[in-house]
C-alpha cells in the first residue's frame, strides 16, 4: 500500500470554506486567466476544514493561510512564492498532513495547484481567525494579516453573485462567490510582502475538494 493512500483509497477528502483577498480591484483577473491589474499580485488564500481528512488524518477545524506573490499571470507555473501557514492548534501529524497536501506531495488536484508554486519561504503555525458569517467573512492571521469582506449579491440582495466554470480556481470544481474587502492587508517584511488594498477584489466560496488514488 502506497503511505498516500487509505484502505479506502481516499488521499484526501475536504470540505469548507475559503476566503481570498489581493492587491486587485473587483472583479479578480487571475480567475479568469488574465494578468493581475497591477502586473503583479499579492494575495492571501485561507482554507478552513469544516471536516475532512488527509491519508486517514482527521483535519476538521483545521485551518490553512498561504500569502503569496504571484509576478505575472497567474497561470505561470512555478512562478508563485508563498507563506504557508497552519493554524496554531494543529497537531503535528495534522500540520504535516495539511502541508503535505497543499505542498502537492499526493497527486490530485492540489498537485495542480501546487505546480503554479515555484517558492515556499516558510510553513508555521500562526493563530488563524476565519470565519464566515451571514455571506460577511472575517480572516485574521497571527499579528500580520487581516481583511474583511461582503460578497455582492443580486438585486434583491437575497442572492449571492457566483463566479462558475472559470479558467481557474483556488478551489477547483467549486463555484465562487465574487465579493470586495473593505480592507485587506499582510505585512512580512522578512519576505517582501508589505501591502494594503481597499475596496478590493476578494473571492468567498464553499468548496469540497477530494482525491482517490
Amino acid at each position: 500500500m502506497s503511505e498516500t493512500t487509505t484502505l479506502e483509497g481516499v488521499v484526501y477528502d475536504l470540505e469548507g470554506t475559503l476566503l481570498e483577498v489581493c492587491t486587485c480591484g473587483v472583479l479578480c483577473p487571475c480567475w479568469v486567466g488574465e494578468d493581475p491589474d497591477n502586473g503583479s499580485c499579492s494575495a492571501m488564500n485561507a482554507y478552513h476544514f469544516d471536516k475532512g481528512t488527509i491519508r486517514g488524518i482527521d483535519v476538521s477545524g483545521r485551518s490553512l493561510a498561504l500569502a503569496v506573490y504571484i509576478p505575472n499571470n497567474v497561470l505561470e507555473p512555478g512562478s508563485w512564492k508563498v507563506a504557508m501557514y497552519v493554524d496554531d492548534g494543529a497537531s503535528d501529524e495534522q500540520f504535516r498532513a495539511i502541508v503535505d497536501a497543499y505542498s502537492g506531495k499526493l497527486g490530485g488536484p492540489l498537485a495542480d495547484l501546487a505546480g503554479l508554486v515555484g517558492e515556499v519561504v516558510t510553513t508555521d503555525r500562526i493563530p488563524i481567525t476565519h470565519e464566515v458569517r451571514d455571506g460577511a467573512g472575517t480572516l485574521r492571521l497571527g499579528d500580520f494579516g487581516s481583511a474583511d469582506m461582503q460578497p455582492f449579491r443580486d438585486p434583491s440582495g437575497t442572492k449571492i453573485t457566483t463566479l462558475r466554470d472559470s479558467l481557474f480556481s483556488t478551489v477547483p470544481g467549486s463555484p465562487a462567490y465574487v465579493s470586495k474587502a473593505s480592507h485587506a492587508e499582510v505585512n512580512l517584511p522578512q519576505f517582501d510582502m508589505v501591502w494594503r488594498n481597499e475596496q478590493g477584489n476578494a473571492i468567498q466560496a464553499d468548496y469540497h475538494i477530494t482525491h482517490s488514488s
